[in-house]
């Protein structure tokens, strides 16, 4: 009883004295949401929408879920490779470049809105698609981009692997603000990496998994997303935005689930913001589409720090040795493949 009480003393002498700093309190907001199935172009209006919608209330920052745009492959956990080619075709032909004129849409409704946009995509590059996180500044410009370290399980059907450059942190001038996608937050190391380089405010995006009933791990999902944002809260004394995707009667319709314990239900996921001390801000939002907001104190992170900065004072980098390999792992350097492109003037172009 006597260390809850002391504990309980510092926090609120903590909050006295820290108010007293030059911290911020930021607004943040997450969009629980689904996009136009497989459609890019109705997507990035659908986002652009999003994006106002969240400055207006006031954001400075707005997170998407996992693939937002053009959407989550569902059909990977209830479909065969004969019934599931299909869909991906599609979902390649909607997948997003970056840059591309619909990526510059993105960046055009973040410099119009003054905020800071993490967007989850399907990015084609080459012939590959990757699961990746994507930063736009206010002032209109994509920053970087986040590729999964590593797609889960049947995931590896659609998806290439990320690579070193991929685990960063973004300077927005009020937090440093990194990211994850979904099992990601399993890798310890690619945690701690966002820890050591500083991370203030997390975003932790997943699809809506629970809702999809034919993937094994369904009903436990909530459970792993809330468990995990949660210990990486604590264990890098950072705010955690928790954002998942929702499963859309559209979704559901395509994915021609028979009916039975496999087929999809409308809704699911859940989306809301955690503290440094692992406990949920606010009851988080369930299964209906909505912008949510917090605002983070971000004061309360110098106070976690406090007892515990894992990257620093509780750190032991004399016992434990860590790096990060940053080379870009690559069949050719992008040098080398534009040398072996041979182009061909069009018919219209004169040639002497």
């Amino acid at each position: 009883m006597v260390t809850v009480r002391l504990f309980l003393h510092l926090t609120q002498l903590a909050q006295e004295t820290l108010m007293t700093t030059s911290f911020e309190t930021v607004r943040v907001a997450a969009v629980h949401a689904a996009a136009p199935f497989l459609n890019l172009e109705a997507g990035v209006r659908r986002a652009v929408e999003f994006i106002h919608e969240a400055a207006a209330g006031g954001a400075r920052l707005v997170a998407f879920p996992e693939t937002f745009l053009p959407g989550y492959p569902y059909w990977i956990w209830s479909h065969t490779t004969k019934y599931a080619a299909p869909f991906f075709a599609e979902l390649y032909r909607n997948a997003i470049e970056l840059p591309s004129p619909q990526s510059d849409a993105i960046a055009a409704a973040a410099r119009e809105a003054g905020v800071w946009v993490s967007l989850g995509v399907n990015e084609r590059d080459g012939g590959t698609l990757y699961n990746t996180m994507a930063w736009y500044s206010p002032e209109g410009r994509l920053v970087a981009k986040h590729r999964k370290l590593h797609p889960t399980n049947a995931e590896r059907t659609v998806w290439g692997q990320g690579d070193g450059r991929d685990l960063f942190v973004v300077d927005t001038g009020f937090a440093r603000v990194g990211g994850l996608i979904c099992f990601e937050h399993t890798m310890s190391l690619a945690r701690h990496a966002l820890t050591a380089m500083g991370e203030q405010i997390h975003v932790a995006s997943w699809p809506a998994i629970n809702a999809t009933h034919a993937d094994p791990n369904a009903g436990d999902f909530n459970h792993y997303a809330t468990t995990l944002a949660a210990a990486h809260a604590i264990c890098a004394q950072t705010y955690v935005i928790v954002v998942q995707g929702r499963i859309s009667e559209e979704m559901v319709e395509r994915l021609a689930v028979p009916a039975g314990p496999d087929a999809p239900t409308v809704g699911g996921g859940i989306s809301g913001f955690m503290g440094p001390n692992g406990k949920w801000l606010a009851e988080p939002h369930r299964d209906t589409e909505a912008v949510i907001f917090a605002d983070l104190d971000l004061s309360m992170i110098a106070f976690a720090k406090y007892f515990a900065d894992g990257a620093g004072h509780y750190d032991r980098p004399d016992v434990f040795r860590f790096d990060l390999d940053r080379t870009p792992h690559t069949t050719l350097p992008e040098s080398t493949v534009q040398q072996g492109v041979i182009r061909v003037a069009s018919a219209s172009t004169k040639v002497v």
